[in-house]
């Protein structure tokens, strides 16, 4: 009974999970709009904001980007996270996109740091605290291994930042970088496998008990069998 509990529980995880990809997936594909405001950043959870389509307009704080080391389609490098001020004073880390390690240096891609009003499109992404695998941000040495926003606008003295990012899309910046788009939209979907072999196992152990059950009948009918001999 447990096993069969468990496939049950999985194919329930199942239809959760494809629920899941059906909403982001609308998210993702829905037309840009504004970013949340500050009276709605405490509600903002991944379930019901990550990877909605925005649309910023702002100013670009070049000066006080940030590089996160990232590993992408185009190999390893950093990703470009710049605060955007906007009209109302606060400000959103914008994701600008991926630099390899040779123009980590902004002078090596100045043409691509826009000045003045500026709009952005992207996805909204939960903040990711903490660190990478085994390896933990470091802010005095301004090493980021993770998108960690609260870290990251402490560390730039960002008093009115967004709890969250956004990942700039395919847009092209003048000089060609940094390279935007690169968003992975992904979701590990087991659930169906899981649930087979839980129910696998479940007939593997009806079947198991049945023929033990039937062993010892047969071994118990033996003697009285033989005694009628």
């Amino acid at each position: 009974m447990a096993f069969a509990g468990l496939g049950a529980w999985q194919v329930q995880r199942l239809f959760w999970k494809l629920d899941l990809i059906e909403r982001v997936d609308s998210r993702i594909h829905a037309e840009p709009a504004p970013p949340p405001g500050p009276e709605r950043w405490a509600d903002i959870a991944a379930s019901s904001d990550e990877y909605r389509n925005l649309r910023l307009a702002g100013r670009f704080l070049h000066e006080q980007e940030t590089l996160v080391q990232a590993l992408t389609e185009r190999g390893a490098g950093f990703w470009v996270l710049t605060p955007m001020v906007q009209g109302d004073g606060h400000a959103i880390l914008v994701n600008r996109g991926f630099v390899p390690p040779e123009r980590r240096d902004p002078a090596t891609r100045a043409e691509g740091r826009m000045e003045g009003e500026t709009t952005v499109t992207g996805l909204l992404r939960i903040s990711e605290p903490g660190g990478g695998f085994l390896r933990e941000n470091d802010p005095q040495a301004d090493r980021w291994f993770s998108r960690d926003v609260a870290a990251i606008a402490a560390a730039r003295g960002l008093e009115r930042a967004a709890p969250f990012f956004v990942d700039a899309d395919a847009t092209p910046n003048p000089g060609g970088l940094p390279v935007g788009g690169l968003t992975v939209v992904s979701f590990r979907n087991h659930h169906l496998v899981y649930a087979l072999t839980w129910f696998a196992l479940a007939l593997m152990v009806a079947g198991a008990t049945l023929y033990v059950v039937r062993y010892e009948r047969r071994q118990r009918a033996a003697p009285a069998r033989e005694a009628g001999h």
